[in-house]
């Protein structure tokens, strides 16, 4: 069987092209821009035409939409790839005679209040109108090694401390990108019912913050503790991040969790001959490789965040708060008075407040070089002409080591230019 498969460099998409080659069929890939020659341009983020997307299904038996967004970026947007992208694809479907589709969908479309949900439907009632074979498949979360969603998952799970939205007691039933896969390989055999709606799920039921811990686990971390945050509190901070680019909490993704990703496996399990794998199973194999990968996955951030605090609560401190007199009869110390002195005094406090801002927006290699530079700078100079510093009961110059400790992690981490 001739099927294209739209999405097919996404993360979903390429596990159903790695499957349905599998069984044998020739698979067309649907990208939004074609290379190979088994691709396909098809950008659902453009305003396509049916009327001349129908000549890029020619030959074409079956189609299978797997495109789909989580965050809406620059005409990316929701109405556009789950709406009016999809509704223009099964028009095109239509026209040319393709009569056999599979919709991938999302678990809980018909509930959901969220502009995700509600994009997701608006596609599924098109195609139930159309006088086509169709398939809706609606998976929970779907999990694989590569998936952003573990992805972002197991970074939450490699933090010291898990932070509980409401408690974490929304219930879950991850379903493996495989399963998922061999679910839409057994839709398109001749022989499976055609206009029929699936949920698909795992085999094992769990709460958020049991979730959370299993991934813990199988990273080979000790169990973490755990922090309750007020249901209020999570929805005030979605609605402040919801317009900040790349932001995984949002108003959207915050309803969703809340409303849990779970159904009964009976429609799973019968699709495919037997149970789907559990979470435990499928996390097991491979998220040991993975806990670096976890653990760099926030590392940075919480570095930078501890460097751009220390900067600038040090220039905040030496321009207003530590008494002037005290830092002038130091910089006497090193040959500094008057004028001299006080633009020293300000011109570091400056210099440090840079050196914060920098560290949040501007972070690099460059800067991490010169804050090490100014680091050794600055110690240096004490250990001369201040030695009793050194001796200070509340580190104030040793806690350089640490810093620099940090700076150098960071020049680690830099990707190669």
């Amino acid at each position: 069987m001739n099927i294209l498969v739209c999405g097919a460099q996404g993360f979903i998409g390429g596990t159903v092209c790695a499957w349905l080659e599998r069984r044998g069929h020739r698979v067309v890939k649907g990208v939004r821009h074609a290379t190979q020659a088994d691709e396909r341009q098809i950008d659902f983020a453009a305003d396509l035409d049916p009327s001349t997307l129908h000549t890029q299904l020619h030959g074409i038996d079956a189609v299978v939409n797997a495109v789909g967004i989580l965050l809406e970026r620059g005409e990316q947007t929701f109405d556009a790839v789950h709406t009016r992208g999809p509704i223009a694809l099964f028009e095109a479907c239509r026209l040319a005679g393709v009569k056999r589709v599979v919709q991938i969908s999302a678990l809980g479309v018909e509930a959901g209040e969220t502009r995700y949900f509600t994009s997701k439907l608006a596609a599924e009632r098109h195609l139930q109108s159309l006088p086509l074979d169709w398939q809706i498949v609606r998976p929970a979360l779907v999990y694989g090694s590569d998936g952003a969603s573990a992805g972002f998952f197991r970074a939450l799970a490699s933090v010291p401390v898990h932070v509980l939205p409401a408690g974490g007691h929304q219930l879950l039933r991850l379903v493996h990108a495989d399963d998922l896969a061999e679910v839409i390989a057994n839709l398109l055999d001749a022989d499976a019912p055609a206009r029929q709606t699936l949920d698909i799920v795992g085999a094992e039921e769990v709460e958020y913050r049991d979730m959370l811990a299993i991934y813990r686990e199988a990273l080979g971390f000790a169990p973490a503790p755990r922090i309750g945050l007020p249901a209020a509190l999570i929805g005030a901070a979605a609605a402040l991040l919801d317009r900040v680019p790349g932001s995984m909490l949002t108003c959207d993704t915050w309803r969703m969790l809340q409303a849990g990703s779970t159904a009964d496996v009976a429609a799973t399990a019968k699709v495919l001959g037997r149970l789907p794998r559990s979470l435990r199973e499928f996390i097991a194999q491979d998220a040991a490789p993975l806990r670096l990968a976890a653990l760099a996955s926030w590392r940075a951030y919480a570095l930078r965040f501890a460097l751009a605090v220390t900067w600038i609560v040090s220039a905040v401190v030496s321009a207003w708060i530590h008494p002037l007199s005290q830092s002038l009869a130091l910089l006497e110390r090193v040959h500094l008075h008057g004028v001299a002195a006080l633009a020293t005094l300000y011109l570091a406090s400056a210099l440090d407040l840079t050196f914060g801002m920098a560290t949040i927006f501007w972070p690099g290699r460059r800067l991490w070089l010169a804050q090490i530079a100014l680091i050794v700078a600055y110690s240096t100079i004490i250990a001369v002409a201040i030695p009793e510093l050194l001796g200070d009961p509340f580190g104030a110059v040793l806690k350089n080591l640490p810093i620099l400790t940090i700076l150098f992690i960071l020049i680690s981490d830099e990707p190669r230019p």
